[in-house]
């Protein structure tokens, strides 16, 4: 007996937008990265540690459903999108849905933190537009954890989840449960409702990751209301620099509206979330050293154990909208005046790789890095550098984040100082975040080897280093995605939420 397929429609639609960076976000950087469509879009997911690694894996074990992926697309973090490229995805998915159909579900996914030139909240727009076409259909949707997510978000889902790791390695298994709720809905009647509260509380996300500290905390909390009348409870610490007017962390409840009693059971979760989010918001506010305060720990450590000893600027972590252009941790490292090894990852210059692309290899010359997009976080920095190694710039994640995905930094340069060659310096074409082995090995960097790693990344950097370095020391340095939040332009978002 041949039974009719259920049909799932999927997009997506993934980026956390900085309103501080300097640099906007093109259709060039998502065809960068993600901007796919049909069975392609599947098809370079598979074996992913992402969304739509688990959504592929979905359509090869559910042969009961017939599973579209309609447009998928993802760039890095960075600055707001052009709202032309925005307007392309949305325009190509509702089409998509319109002329596609009928389904029985959708599922979407998206970051919860995109902004564009145009639009503070792009993702809820989309959401609405789906539940006008589609009234009646399952609708679920999968978020990171430094979504900023509005209310109106909630009565339009039937089903949410996000990520609850920090580093985020649980993309997949984010899918997955909204997937498994999904279908818990089409086939056997589940009932459900969505809600999204606001704490109140501007959290930094330095001090959030999920292996420690209060985000620990909460995410334990949270995993703790799910029981009956609640399918899902999730706590998101929202982003800061998006500068919305619903940036900040939120609450989210997905009730079993079939459970006894489900209102008071999601009522009484929510309310215990949102009292955990202000009672432990003041842990989130941490101190961290300057660049030169940072290196001189890190030096330290290196002396007395050896290994490999990372210092990082976060403030320039690509992965919180940096540019990878920010020249204080360059400049305090010259003034170091060390001789042991030390790496600096990494400056995005297309016009320094090319002019040292096309010195070659043992070509030495003088150019300038850092400080080209903006003067706010410092003056750029001259050196005489000679060229070590030059390469496509193409390599996939090896480490327990996203692991799998391709990740195209443009044509690189690996260098170093001519008159203190114990300093390298990487430069890429594209902004690409050092977070992953790959990056380095693309580079002949042997992480085994013992010297000072002074690389432009936060916490996701712990996913893949924790393990292999002997210290990691978080900076505070100027720069789009800084930690002192008193020295950014803030327009919409209220700093006064902030601890």
């Amino acid at each position: 007996m041949n039974l009719k397929k259920k049909r799932l429609a999927v997009a997506r639609f993934w980026y956390e937008g900085n309103a501080f960076c300097p640099v906007p976000c093109t259709q060039q950087d998502f065809d960068r990265r993600e901007w796919r469509a049909g069975a392609d879009a599947l098809v370079a997911a598979r074996d992913t540690a992402t969304e739509l690694g688990a959504v592929e894996r979905f359509a090869r074990i559910r042969a009961d459903w017939d599973v579209v992926a309609l447009r998928c697309a993802s760039a890095l973090p960075g600055g707001p999108i052009e709202e032309a490229v925005f307007s392309r995805f949305y325009n190509e998915v509702m089409a998509g849905l319109a002329q596609g159909g009928p389904w029985d579900a959708v599922y979407l996914s998206l970051h919860g933190a995109s902004i564009t030139d145009a639009r503070q909240t792009p993702e809820l727009d989309l959401l609405e537009a789906v539940r006008r076409l589609l009234p009646g259909i399952p609708l679920g949707a999968s978020f990171d954890l430094h979504a900023n997510l509005p209310p109106g978000i909630g009565p339009l889902l039937d089903m949410a989840s996000g990520y609850k790791t920090y580093p985020h390695i649980d993309m997949a298994q984010t899918a997955q449960r909204v997937l498994d709720g999904l279908v818990a809905i089409v086939e056997q009647g589940r009932r459900t409702r969505v809600s999204v509260t606001k704490p109140g509380a501007m959290l930094p996300s330095f001090n959030m990751r999920t292996a420690e500290g209060p985000m620990r905390e909460l995410q334990a909390l949270a995993a703790a209301q799910i029981g009956p009348g609640v399918v899902e409870a999730l706590v998101f610490g929202g982003f800061p620099y998006s500068d919305t007017a619903d940036t900040g962390s939120s609450v989210v409840i997905v009730s079993d509206l079939d459970a006894d009693p489900a209102a008071k059971a999601s009522s009484e979760a929510r309310e215990h979330l949102e009292d955990a989010v202000r009672a432990l918001a003041p842990r989130f506010a941490v101190r961290l050293p300057g660049a030169a305060e940072g290196l001189q720990q890190g030096l330290a450590v290196l002396a007395a154990k050896g290994g490999l000893v990372a210092v990082t600027d976060p403030g320039d972590n690509p992965l919180s909208g940096g540019a990878c252009d920010t020249p204080g941790m360059l400049a305090a490292l010259l003034q170091t005046g060390t001789n042991v090894p030390c790496l600096f990852a990494s400056f995005a210059d297309a016009e320094v790789v090319r002019t040292l692309s096309e010195a070659g290899q043992g070509g030495v010359r003088t150019v300038t890095l850092g400080g080209k997009l903006s003067a706010d976080f410092g003056p750029p920095v001259q050196v005489a550098v000679r060229v070590e190694r030059c390469t496509d710039g193409v390599f996939r994640n090896t480490g327990p984040m996203e692991t799998g995905v391709e990740t195209q930094c443009g044509r690189t340069v690996l260098i170093s100082l001519a008159e203190r060659p114990n300093i390298q310096l990487i430069v890429t074409s594209a902004v690409a975040p050092a977070n992953d082995p790959g990056f380095f090995a693309l580079h002949g960097i042997d992480l085994d080897a013992s010297r000072l790693l002074c690389v432009k990344a936060k916490n996701h950097f712990r996913a893949a280093f924790l393990e292999r370095c002997s210290a990691i020391i978080d900076t505070d340095i100027p720069g789009p995605s800084a930690l002192d939040l008193n020295l950014l332009p803030f327009k919409h978002a209220d700093r006064a939420l902030a601890p």
